[in-house]
């Protein structure tokens, strides 16, 4: 009897389902530089290794977690003029990374934002320019809260937070450990 019962289950259909995946490189890091940045302008990446300590007071700042002890960053210049900075970083949207670069001014004023890659099967708005732009001039000073300095975009919520949060995270990172350095 248990013997006919297993050889029905050969003929039992298996479905399996996926969910569809989904993942879009838009921008390469010298692509990102060149948008942000004069295209003439020289790159110079900046190793950041940052402690424990580094990490906790960014934290505190910030209010949010810095996840990679490194963190990529380039100084900026254009015939010996100090441009800014260029950071390279990667935030969770609502399951996976989003990857976008950040221009800062020496003053610590935000000067574009870029999606380099965006892996979420949803929400993938926040590359519209119009979002980004909402970015432009912003500081320290700034609430930094959804829906007040910059809008929220329904069904990609936590992509537009995540993304505010990162950028007010790089910005402290800037104000802790750049301003004194360039």
């Amino acid at each position: 009897m248990a013997h006919s019962y297993l050889n029905s289950l050969f003929f039992v259909p298996i479905v399996v389902v996926a969910a569809p995946a989904f993942s879009a490189d838009y921008l390469t890091i010298p692509e990102a530089q060149a948008l942000i940045f004069d295209k003439a302008a020289v790159f110079t990446e900046r190793p950041t290794l940052l402690s424990g300590d580094a990490k906790d007071q960014i934290k505190k700042l910030s209010g949010v977690r810095q996840r990679q002890d490194n963190q990529p960053i380039w100084k900026v210049e254009k015939d010996g003029q100090f441009l800014g900075w260029f950071f390279v970083d990667d935030v969770v949207g609502k399951h996976e990374y989003i990857t976008y670069a950040v221009g800062v001014s020496p003053q610590g004023e935000v000067l574009g934002l870029e999606v380099l890659s965006y892996r979420e099967t949803h929400g993938g708005e926040v590359r519209e320019v119009s979002w980004r732009s909402q970015f432009h001039g912003k500081t320290l000073k700034d609430p930094f809260k959804l829906d007040e300095d910059v809008s929220n975009i329904s069904g990609a919520t936590l992509s537009c937070r995540n993304l505010l949060d990162g950028v007010k995270r790089l910005l402290v990172i800037h104000q802790l450990f750049l301003t004194q350095s360039a």
